[in-house]
């Protein structure tokens, strides 16, 4: 299909004004400040009540204090999905479908995204400040339905039908929901970019300091490198476990289908609400009698039933599918490069224990060696102290016998040494 038009039905008497995008006024929307008026704060601050970011569809933002309860009415989300964006699961990732909302905790990214609006908890941490600027700058160009570089407008009578404040696309005008992907997916999209961003940038910071450290080590194995390594493994294993977490739940929802298509926020509004907006726009537009009418609603029920589902099959969640694909494969990537920098950590540590271990060779060695030497120093001392007993001997009387029988006893200590040695070295117990 080509470019995504949407039809506006022109406002009649008594219905709500159709909703229009935010005028761009060319100020930047990266900044981190927020407009005057913006935050939403209570006069009495309510027990338990936390610091909330509300994103709608415009890239337009408010700081509002709500509590749970605020939050569950607000979002129909359970009160367990709560616990789970506390400070007890700070680092764990979850990706949870509800029926009317998507509960994403990933890394430092706690958030509750519906079809309309999202609702980040704990804004102004510095972790979170990147995900705050993405969201300004993409959300409006995403969000904004332009053809030609002006908004949509049409004066004929098909297109959107007002439901309760909110403009519902007709079945005709569905297919063009599909060329882009939904709001929720968008936030998820986001979501998923700024925390792979951020491991992929910890790795990189990881790498760099790794690769000196290891190496001095290879060269030099004190106790000051040896406690260097130690830190940069319990480093790596924390990063590894935190990039783990948000793979595995990546590779969770892509083995079910049926997990993916609870995510369609839009897909089970839109699906939710037509068949009622439609039938009530023909009832209420339909000046023939109610006989008429009543074969014209079962007629309009089972054509927009038909289109709807036609368009919206529950079990095609390829965009869905591409997306965490995408990501999927990035961690992946990160992934492999923390485990090459174990791999290059053990490498080092299996060749500092073969240094290690061939200065242990060494020293068993020169010890083996000193054990021979003191061997033969003992034949020597033993026949001095035969000598030395108060004994009488005929050789004690004979002159200039001394000397001559002390360098006989030398030479015969030193061969016996040396005999002994090159037996353990033909027995290959001591190196060449």
């Amino acid at each position: 299909m080509g470019k995504n038009q949407f039809s506006i039905r022109r406002r009649k008497k008594g219905m709500p004004p159709l909703p229009t995008p935010p005028v761009d006024n060319g100020e930047p929307q990266n900044s981190i400040s927020l407009p005057v008026g913006t935050v939403k704060a209570s006069k009495k601050k309510v027990g338990g009540a936390r610091l909330w970011m509300r994103f709608d569809r415009w890239g337009q933002s408010e700081l509002n204090e709500w509590d749970k309860n605020s939050i569950i009415k607000r979002a129909g989300i359970p009160t367990r999905d709560l616990r789970i964006l506390g400070p007890i699961f700070s680092h764990s990732s979850s990706i949870l479908a509800r029926e009317k909302a998507m509960v994403v905790n990933l890394e430092f990214i706690r958030a509750i995204i519906t079809a309309e609006e999202v609702l980040l908890l704990d804004p102004l941490r510095q972790e979170v400040l990147p995900f705050v600027d993405q969201l300004r700058q993409q959300l409006p160009h995403k969000s904004l339905l332009k053809v030609n570089g002006t908004s949509t407008e049409q004066d004929d009578n098909e297109g959107h039908f007002p439901n309760a404040g909110h403009w519902l696309p007709v079945p005709e005008a569905v297919e063009g929901l599909q060329a882009e992907l939904p709001f929720e997916f968008q936030v998820l999209e986001i979501a998923l970019e700024v925390v792979c961003t951020f491991l992929d940038s910890s790795v990189a910071d990881l790498e760099r300091d790794a690769y000196p450290v290891l190496d001095e080590l290879a060269m030099n194995v004190s106790t000051k490198n040896l406690e260097q390594v130690r830190s940069l493994k319990s480093n790596l294993t924390r990063l590894l476990a935190r990039v783990q977490k948000v793979r595995d739940e990546i590779e969770h929802l892509l083995d079910d289908n049926e997990d993916m298509a609870q995510l369609y926020l839009t897909r089970k509004w839109i699906q939710n609400q037509q068949p009622e907006t439609l039938l009530g726009t023909i009832v209420s537009n339909s000046p023939v009698p109610a006989a008429p009418n009543l074969r014209r609603l079962n007629s309009a029920r089972s054509r927009s039933g038909s289109l709807v589902s036609n368009h919206f099959n529950y079990y095609d969640v390829e965009d869905l599918e591409m997306l965490l694909e995408a990501y999927f494969m990035q961690l992946e990537g990160t992934r492999n490069k923390i485990l090459s920098v174990r791999e290059y950590i053990d490498d080092t540590e299996d060749y500092v224990n073969i240094q290690l271990d061939n200065q242990r060779n060494e020293l068993i060695q020169l010890q083996l060696t000193l054990t021979i030497a003191s061997f033969a120093v003992a034949v020597e001392t033993l026949i001095a102290g035969w000598f030395g007993m108060n004994i009488p001997c005929t050789l004690y009387h004979t002159e200039g016998l001394f000397w001559p029988f002390v360098l006989c006893m030398t030479i015969g200590c030193i061969m016996l040494f040396l005999v002994i040695l090159g037996y353990a070295r033909w027995k290959k117990l001591l190196g060449s």
